[in-house]
């Protein structure tokens, strides 16, 4: 089947994030406070803190600071209590954008995100306005030159939903959010490693962007990426540079 070219757009929103390291340690405590204090802090029984702790270990986090703050959210230790809420809106040329946040001031955050819409030139939506447009699933990306029959073998065996192969050959391996964890794991111990591996919202559609155009999308990402309780950023836009 097959799909958009997107290896471009994976390779500059990984180049992006890396620019933004230090963020990245402050997004995963917020992740993995989130779900062990809603799923318990026993790694064996939390699938969502398994993953989180997984992120944690692949940013260099020291095993004391996951510890602690399991350990916070399940009460061992005082902490602080975040609540997860999602904004919808609008970007250049119509674009969709989803922001998921964690934060322990909503006041603050609908606020830091609206005035982030309306300067650099979206709107924001109302809850559900744009989230119609993606489909929330495990993604898994594989580089050009990766076997997609061999691919497809492991990948529909543990229980993946579609292989995707891409115009410019990158493998696309979709599943449910449930089996993404399994599915990850038999690609993995098959000697496939996914350049991108994540529980995410996935646009159905694509919508291109050149020019100014592009680069006015992108600043408005990259300020929505860089507020303070920002955990995630979806958008449907393909930026072509």
């Amino acid at each position: 089947m097959a799909g958009h070219s997107k290896w471009a757009n994976i390779q500059h929103r990984k180049g992006r994030q890396d620019e933004k390291r230090g963020k990245v340690w402050t997004r995963v405590i917020r992740e993995i406070m989130v779900a062990a204090r809603q799923g318990g802090g026993d790694l064996s029984a939390n699938p969502r803190l398994r993953l989180a702790v997984d992120k944690a270990k692949a940013a260099n986090m020291p095993a004391d600071t996951i510890k602690r703050n399991i350990d916070k959210a399940t009460g061992n230790l005082e902490g602080v209590n975040y609540e997860e809420i999602r904004y919808e809106g609008y970007g250049i040329g119509g674009a969709a954008i989803i922001v998921d946040t964690m934060t322990d001031n909503k006041v603050r955050t609908v606020a830091e995100v609206r005035h982030a819409f309306s300067k650099y030139g979206g709107s924001m939506g109302t809850a559900g306005s744009v989230a119609f447009q993606f489909k929330h699933c495990g993604q898994l990306i594989l580089a050009p030159g990766t076997s997609e029959d061999k691919v497809m073998e492991v990948a529909l065996e543990a229980g993946a939903e579609d292989v995707v192969s891409d115009a410019d050959g990158a493998i696309e391996v979709l599943t449910p959010p449930a089996d993404f964890e399994a599915v990850k794991n038999a690609l993995e111990a098959a000697g496939l490693k996914p350049e991108v591996a994540e529980v995410t919202m996935r646009p159905e559609n694509t919508i291109a962007l050149t020019g100014e155009d592009a680069a006015r999308m992108q600043k408005l990402l990259d300020v929505l990426e860089d507020l303070d309780d920002t955990q995630a950023v979806f958008h449907n836009a393909e930026i072509i540079e």
